[in-house]
């Protein structure tokens, strides 16, 4: 056990240390409290849902490995959920996928309603945390073929379109329930494993359809619509419908909020390099922060040099009320509970050491032209007692300071998660 005693005296000589670069570490610390990471419930079922069918995700999606202890039911993933919060500090979001709803019965995706979410509103009043959303367009019948909103079939478009909608109407009611904007984030999987003769018209129909869905004014206080692009999938490693060109310009002439996936682009390209210049041209930015290994894999967020640089330019360019930040992961190969907490406390200690930065100096001397100064003070930052800081928040806040969050999991694993008879085992 850390002695707080301890904790508290690294804490006031790292302060000291950061002050002499004139760093307020007090101010970094009141700037992380307001952030709220919108927490991806997909990681604790493994993608699954909660419509009955345990069938393959299909669709371009895959979740490998059988750890036990799957959430199987909504009760079972609320307690998981409850268990990583009080591991992370701070006061966090949940992202819900519309396959999550309590449907006590087969409910097509075009028929769901607000009352099948209503157990998710009053639960999530209850943890005192908001809600984001998402309609699932993936693992049905109907997205067999790899199209949804740009099928040829009309029919089937219009069936996805009636989802979309729906979403709509759930996602404002959960942002009226909460009192701020739920973000309803559409993706969608459509695209050809080999060359298509027509790149021209389902990128008219995926359009048009989106227009459909989004005709309706809905207000702003309650939810936001954002629009997410991907390179490749699987089943798709030769055409997407949705490109980065393609949500780019969408979101730009709608008016829009971009989603921008770490895992959707080139393998060697990063999102932080874009986040500057979409916002030159999109209202707001939805973050889906994952970390992909050779390809959009989705691995758990470690503390790459990715994602400090994603934080560093949120904070450099003062976007935090403009960026939305989520994760997106989901491993079956490591205690699920584990994964979240690795992941959004990560997330988090980037963002407190792209406040630490001396931010301000930084870009005077850049403006100086004295790029020798700037290049010295950034190498002589990347060895200042972050984790002490850190630590400090953490105790502060009453959540576990360095690794003894992994205690609290183990016994959970022990008392609870070995207890259910289902596991995942899917590829």
């Amino acid at each position: 056990m850390t002695n707080p005693a301890n904790i508290e005296k690294a804490f006031l000589l790292a302060k000291e240390q950061y002050a002499s670069l004139g760093v307020d570490v007090d101010a970094a610390l009141e700037k992380i409290r307001s952030v709220a990471i919108s927490v991806h419930c997909w990681q604790g079922d493994d993608v699954a849902g909660f419509e009955g069918d345990e069938g393959a995700l299909g669709n371009g999606l895959a979740v490998t490995g059988n750890y036990p202890g799957r959430a199987r039911t909504a009760d079972e993933l609320k307690s998981d959920l409850e268990l990583a919060y009080s591991l992370i500090p701070g006061k966090h979001r949940l992202n819900l996928h519309a396959m999550y709803g309590d449907f006590n019965g087969p409910v097509d995706r075009d028929q769901i309603e607000v009352e099948h979410f209503q157990g998710w509103i009053d639960w999530a009043a209850s943890q005192e945390i908001s809600l984001d959303f998402n309609p699932s367009y993936f693992s049905h019948p109907k997205a067999a073929d790899g199209f949804t909103l740009a099928h040829a079939d009309e029919g089937i478009r219009q069936f996805w379109i009636d989802h979309g909608i729906a979403c709509r109407k759930i996602a404002a009611a959960m942002g009226k329930a909460q009192g701020n904007p739920c973000i309803n984030n559409f993706w969608v999987p459509d695209g050809y494993k080999d060359t298509p003769a027509s790149r021209k018209a389902p990128r008219e129909r995926l359009a048009a359809s989106l227009d459909a869905i989004f005709s309706e004014n809905l207000p702003a206080a309650h939810t936001l619509d954002a629009v997410e692009c991907k390179l490749f999938g699987i089943g798709s490693e030769s055409y997407v419908v949705g490109s980065h060109e393609f949500y780019m310009g969408y979101a730009i002439s709608r008016n829009k909020v971009l989603c921008l996936d770490a895992g959707h682009f080139h393998p060697t390209e990063g999102i932080s390099d874009k986040i500057s210049s979409v916002l030159m041209y999109v209202p707001e930015l939805l973050l889906h922060v994952s970390r992909g290994v050779r390809w959009d894999s989705d691995h758990v967020v470690t503390y790459s040099d990715e994602l400090q640089a994603i934080m560093q330019e949120i904070v450099r360019g003062d976007y935090l009320n403009r960026v939305h930040i989520g994760l997106d992961f989901f491993d079956a190969s490591i205690n699920r509970v584990a994964a979240w907490a690795i992941g959004t406390r990560n997330a988090l200690k980037a963002l407190l050491a792209a406040s630490l930065e001396p931010t301000e100096k930084l870009q005077q001397l850049e403006r100086d032209g004295d790029f020798t100064s700037r290049l010295a003070l950034m190498e002589e930052q990347k060895t200042m007692p972050l984790g002490a800081i850190w630590d400090h928040y953490c105790q502060s806040v009453g959540v576990p300071v360095g690794a003894e969050w992994l205690n609290k999991v183990q016994e959970y694993e022990k008392t609870t998660l070995s207890l259910r008879s289902s596991c995942s085992a899917t590829v």
